[in-house]
């Protein structure tokens, strides 16, 4: 790996960690600036290029899964979170995590070629930049003005299914996960902390999925001499990631999501503008 090879790791890997759980896309952000700057497709190949904006996001889960163990050795019974409520109230249970991640689970393994083959552009992303947009933007006009579930462990498994069903728009780039995640939370009662809350768990085993899928299917492809260029992107992916993971969850109470929701529609109006055209 060259000095520049690491450069594009490096930044790709600060796009992701800075963005993936903002409701702004990772995914979309690196397509576009990987689009726009890099071109890894033809540093590297389609396959690859694509494999490692997917690959990196371990990176990020690993943040997540640094700042919540408390909450994930909990749920897979192994500790205690310390000021849960007791087992006579309402506590986030495994099965409530997996039922959010059974739809956008089905659909990820049936649409994962297509996906990878068809979605990732700066096109299709500036389309799913608008789309997200609109529906956070709908999410905060027409959320109940008082939530019903203020905390994540109070999240029932009607809106976890009813969750998992609206992530499955996040499969299209540019859409956003968290995006998807807490809007359709925040619809559907959840304080905006609560519904953060419930993405970032359910990120992680999702996105490792997506990644192993991606990493198997591109298998034939992926040699020895790409690895460093993984390697900088998870490292970058993850330092940056805990640096904004903690910010986030402290703003997205404050501000809510329309402000967000300006931003990408901004950032789509300059990239259609400013390169489609």
């Amino acid at each position: 790996m060259n000095l520049w090879e690491a450069f594009v790791a490096l930044i790709l890997g600060l796009v992701e960690g800075l963005t993936e759980f903002a409701p702004v896309s990772s995914t979309g952000h690196m397509i576009i600036v990987d689009d726009v700057l890099f071109q890894t497709k033809k540093m590297f190949s389609p396959e690859i290029a694509n494999t490692f904006k997917i690959v990196i996001q371990l990176g990020s889960i690993l943040a997540v899964v640094v700042l919540m163990w408390g909450r994930f050795m909990n749920l897979l019974g192994l500790a205690k979170t310390p000021g849960q409520t007791t087992s006579a109230g309402p506590h986030l249970n495994l099965l409530t995590v997996l039922v959010g991640l059974i739809p956008a689970g089905i659909l990820g393994l049936l649409f994962d070629d297509y996906i990878d083959e068809y979605l990732f552009s700066t096109e299709t992303v500036v389309i799913g930049l608008v789309l997200g947009a609109l529906l956070m933007i709908a999410a905060d006009w027409f959320r109940p003005r008082q939530p019903k579930t203020e905390t994540v462990d109070q999240v029932t498994y009607r809106q976890a299914l009813l969750v998992g069903l609206v992530q499955c728009l996040s499969l299209w780039p540019g859409f956003s996960r968290s995006g998807s995640t807490i809007s359709g939370g925040v619809l559907l009662g959840m304080s905006h902390r609560a519904a953060a809350d419930f993405t970032f768990i359910m990120a992680v085993p999702i996105m490792a999925g997506a990644s192993f899928l991606s990493l198997l299917n591109s298998w034939d492809s992926f040699t020895i001499d790409v690895l460093p260029f993984f390697v900088v992107g998870f490292i970058s992916a993850f330092v940056f990631a805990l640096l904004s993971i903690r910010f986030f969850l402290k703003l997205i109470n404050r501000i809510k999501l329309i402000p967000f929701a300006i931003y990408r529609l901004v950032l789509a109006a300059v990239i259609y503008f400013g390169f489609l055209m």
